[in-house]
């Protein structure tokens, strides 16, 4: 099988199902935004963190590729797709959870930085923000899983909390932010 298909060369795809879409339609934005979303999570798998936070991240990119995979149907198929859960997003709120006990309490907004790994998982949270914001979008016209909308926004504050952890663990400064009054 072939990579290149040429199906697409006129600026349309197929969703699942078989539906015909041009290729800047919103629902190709949002599996396309969560598509980029868990190349960055890979990117964050391959830095030097801990095991647990590997494997965290591993099954986080495959539920990624659930969401992709239901954002990508068109609903007119046949074909069984893999599902969000709530124990996904129960997943997220542990991991969380089991994050928080080790951090100071946050009494101030901070500013991305301080490392470049937890550089990486702030760009991954504003990547998974917008990929929300495009499903939300997307859902005022086709009907969407509150359960991936849910598990979108629980994501982004894993990666807010991951990159504290990461930067504790790496004795990275937290840059508090202090407003210009």
């Amino acid at each position: 099988m072939k990579v290149y298909t040429k199906t697409g060369d006129s600026g349309t795809t197929a969703l699942i199902g078989g539906t015909r879409v041009p290729k800047h339609h919103i629902r190709i934005e949002c599996y396309g935004t969560v598509d980029e979303l868990c190349s960055w999570v890979g990117l964050i798998r391959d830095q030097d963190i801990s095991q647990i936070d590997k494997a965290s991240l591993l099954e986080i990119q495959d539920r990624l590729f659930t969401i992709e995979s239901l954002l990508a149907s068109d609903n007119s198929s046949d074909f069984k797709l893999p599902e969000i859960s709530t124990g996904d997003i129960e997943f997220l709120e542990k991991e969380i959870d089991r994050m928080t006990k080790e951090l100071p309490q946050l009494k101030s907004f901070l500013l991305s930085g301080g490392n470049t790994i937890v550089s990486y998982c702030h760009i991954t949270r504003t990547v998974c923000r917008r990929a929300e914001r495009l499903v939300l979008r997307l859902n005022e016209e086709f009907e969407i899983s509150d359960l991936i909308l849910i598990y979108l926004n629980r994501l982004s504050d894993y990666f807010f909390v991951l990159a504290r952890k990461i930067g504790k663990d790496k004795n990275a400064e937290e840059m508090l932010w202090k407003p210009r009054l």
